[in-house]
């Protein structure tokens, strides 16, 4: 293979296992304030408590199920590389995605650390490519390695000539 050659291939690099916990959190946080609510008023409204409540613990049922199964799932699937030539992504649930960014493309590199992010120490860098699918993210990173990883893309895509039009 040339060395400026891209090909679709499986990328390397698994995420961090803190996302999976950082994943969970996520889904808690979505339920539970259906959960909530459905039941708070569920128990304050004892006419409506059977219309209320059942919907409640469906949510809450479906809620568990959810944060106890699919970030594990989702932990096995995503993936991540950087080589140089392209930033590599698999990403996805149903619909998996795999994408190949050159970085004779990328037009920035930024890091993000939401609050959750920053509890579990993870971060995200998204890759702005000159692409109508829009960025490339590598979710579920450690922050360190994710600085890491923005400042090499920083590094090696200055050293990409670039059209200068």
């Amino acid at each position: 293979m040339e060395t400026g050659e891209l090909r679709l291939r499986p990328p390397r690099h698994a995420l961090d296992r803190r996302a999976i916990a950082w994943w969970r959190t996520q889904g808690a946080l979505t339920f539970a304030p259906a959960v909530l609510v459905l039941g708070g008023l569920g128990l304050l409204l004892p006419p409506a408590a059977f219309w209320l409540l059942v919907p409640a613990a469906v949510v809450a049922v479906f809620g568990a199920a959810w944060c106890a199964v699919l970030p594990r799932w989702w932990f096995g699937l995503h993936r991540w590389e950087v080589t140089e030539t392209a930033v590599y992504v698999r990403s996805g649930f149903l619909w998996q995605e795999w994408r190949v960014a050159p970085l004779s493309r990328v037009q920035t590199v930024d890091t993000l650390r939401g609050p959750l992010q920053q509890r579990f120490g993870l971060a995200t860098v998204t890759v702005t490519t000159a692409s109508a699918r829009g960025a490339v993210r590598l979710r579920g990173l450690d922050a360190q390695l994710a600085a890491e990883v923005a400042e090499r893309l920083t590094e090696r895509t200055d050293a990409i000539p670039g059209d200068a039009t």
